[in-house]
């Protein structure tokens, strides 16, 4: 259940009886089958709550041993299941034999910065130095460009590797050929039915695939690529005489970064790669990571850090400073370099977030202005770096689809975020193919476009009227989903370390959100950057709670006015002065009695 869902039958009866929160949402029990709950708390050692979030989660009793201890052996798939694996292994392995000279092509969010990271890794490991290249995202846009690609060529470059992007890059890669590059893709956006002209294009969501992996990022792809190239280096006899054959898990810590940032589903496979690769990050072995955990102030090294913390911190090179940052820093060895990249990359990510928040202030009114059935907004006094933050600001503001457009002189560069069941990218590509706009492709969830100014208004008409017919069809309510309902006594430590054991959290795997009843607000208090923090009391225990950049919503001004509230969020562990206790990341509130 979203937080954005199709409506709910009258008779589905609104959790604690609220109807509508302080933020406007209905509360509702997530559905479970209590049978399999009893007997999944009985066989697994459960609380009776964890059980029913699991049971709620789809997990039968037979699944429930593999979801809480996840082993990458028996998820991991034949890579040569893939459509064209074969052959970009194939050119890979000529490549490094023959000694061409080898570029990736990456993206400049995380899922590219790390899919790009894992391939220099990679190709170190078997005395391949490969080349770095990253779109500059003022100047170069997104993706493959014939410019970036005829002067790779120039500098001697024979394979390009394309990751998390050229799924749909047609001239561009047509422009490639012509230069004399072979090119390999590994992309997870939407495909169409021509592809690109390349040697090899791996997709799982290529239209020829049966979708099962489509929910893969492109970091999981290149990983599957890196196993599968690995595997036929070791048959062709490459390893051995001085050569040792390199421990691809160690580079799981990579994967699960790119694949929790990427907001991808954290089922199947994923699920796998970012369990085993949380454990691999925990130990710091990556000069990077820990370089960049260190500056972020990240303790722990988990899925929410990984989110939060390190992920906007690794895009801030990409948004505001150099593209290519992000890459280097994950693929760096040497710890004193990999600490003065995480430190350039921390202070722009607070450049970043200065100039997001008075992007967010502008679009967020002109927003207000219109009445459509998505958030689409356009302006030329806005950075380009930061529209895909705000695009994703304005789809939880407002609950509906969001495209935020960046205008450059005759060019809008736009980023956008979508709810529910609306497939953005798939719209996307629909825009393009009804020529309005220069390029453009994405998911389901996110997506992102160049248009000529121009046609914006046209774009804007052509989106509301299909979302909007979509929404019309099956009506958008906003509800917070709910677990169940906790006593302020039961929600110990030992509660949360066993909510844990449900994670790693994220799309497709949400984390469980727990409602305490008739709460008392002892104190509330501003803090940090717009967060309201509470200690509260319930049934005569005594809690702490977070709101984070709440204070100016109604969300906030509840907390801070109000005595008596039901309280609904995320339960989890905090250490203060080396002291464990429970902490409520508070997500919604209503009024009591």
């Amino acid at each position: 259940m979203s937080e954005t869902s199709p409506s709910h039958p009258p008779h589905d009866p609104a959790f604690l009886g609220v109807g509508e929160s302080c933020t406007g949402r209905r509360w509702l029990a997530r559905p479970y089958d209590e049978r399999t709950a009893q007997a999944l708390a009985q066989r697994h050692n459960l609380p009776d709550l964890i059980a029913r979030s699991l049971s709620a989660r789809g997990i039968t009793l037979d699944e429930a041993s593999g979801f809480l201890d996840p082993k990458l052996r028996d998820l991991l798939p034949d890579p040569s299941r893939f459509r064209d694996m074969d052959k970009a292994v194939a050119r890979f392995i000529d490549a490094v034999t023959r000694g061409d000279s080898i570029a990736v092509f990456g993206d400049y969010d995380v899922d590219g910065a790390t899919s790009a990271a894992l391939l220099l890794r990679f190709g170190r490991a078997l005395g391949v130095e490969i080349r770095l290249y990253v779109p500059d995202r003022l100047r170069e846009g997104y993706g493959p460009n014939a410019d970036a690609m005829r002067r790779l060529a120039g500098e001697g470059v024979r394979l390009v590797i394309c990751v998390d992007c050229g799924a749909t890059a047609h001239e561009p890669l047509a422009a490639a050929r012509d230069a004399g590059l072979d090119v390999i893709v590994l992309d997870h956006h939407a495909s169409e039915p021509v592809l690109p002209p390349a040697v090899a294009v791996v997709n799982p969501n290529r239209i020829d695939e049966d979708g099962t992996y489509g929910y893969l990022a492109a970091v999981g792809v290149t990983y599957l690529f890196v196993v599968a190239a690995n595997r036929a280096l070791r048959a062709a006899g490459f390893y051995g005489a001085g050569r040792a054959e390199p421990d691809l898990m160690q580079w799981l810590d990579i994967v699960a970064l790119g694949t929790i940032c990427d907001v991808v589903k954290l089922n199947g496979l994923n699920r796998g790669l970012v369990a085993q690769g949380l454990k691999v990050a925990a130990r710091r072995g990556n000069a990077g990571i820990a370089a960049l955990a260190t500056v972020a102030g990240a303790r722990v090294i988990d899925a929410y850090a990984a989110g939060f913390l390190l992920g906007p911190r690794v895009n801030a090179g990409g948004r505001v400073g150099e593209a290519s940052l992000g890459a280097k820093l994950l693929s760096c060895d040497d710890a004193p370099v990999a600490a003065a990249l995480a430190q350039h990359l921390h202070e722009l990510n607070a450049e970043r977030r200065e100039i997001e928040a008075q992007v967010l202030r502008e679009a967020e009114a002109l927003t207000m202005t219109e009445n459509l059935p998505l958030a689409f907004v356009a302006s030329e006094n806005w950075h380009p770096g930061v529209i895909g933050i705000v695009a994703s600001r304005l789809k939880d503001k407002f609950r509906h689809p969001a495209i935020v457009i960046a205008v450059d002189g005759d060019v809008g560069k736009g980023s956008g975020r979508s709810v529910g069941t609306i497939d953005l990218g798939a719209q996307i590509i629909a825009a393009r193919q009804a020529g309005l706009l220069i390029n453009g492709g994405g998911h389901k969830m996110a997506a992102g476009l160049t248009v000529a100014r121009d046609k914006i208004d046209a774009l804007r008409d052509f989106l509301a009227e299909r979302i909007g017919r979509q929404m019309a069809a099956e009506p958008l309510a906003p509800v917070l989903a709910l677990d169940g309902l906790v006593a302020g006594a039961a929600a110990t430590v030992d509660f949360v370390r066993r909510i844990e054991m449900l994670g790693p959290f994220g799309t497709g795997n949400a984390e469980p959100r727990y409602a305490l009843a008739d709460c008392v607000i002892v104190r509330a208090d501003v803090v940090g950057e717009k967060h309201v923090s509470v200690i509260f009391t319930q049934g005569g225990a005594r809690l702490r709670g977070i709101a984070f950049r709440a204070m100016d919503s109604e969300l906030g001004q509840a907390l801070l006015t109000q005595k008596r509230l039901h309280l609904a969020g995320h339960l989890r562990r905090d250490e203060w002065q080396g002291v464990e206790r429970v902490q409520m990341h508070i997500a919604d509130a209503a009024v009591a009695g």
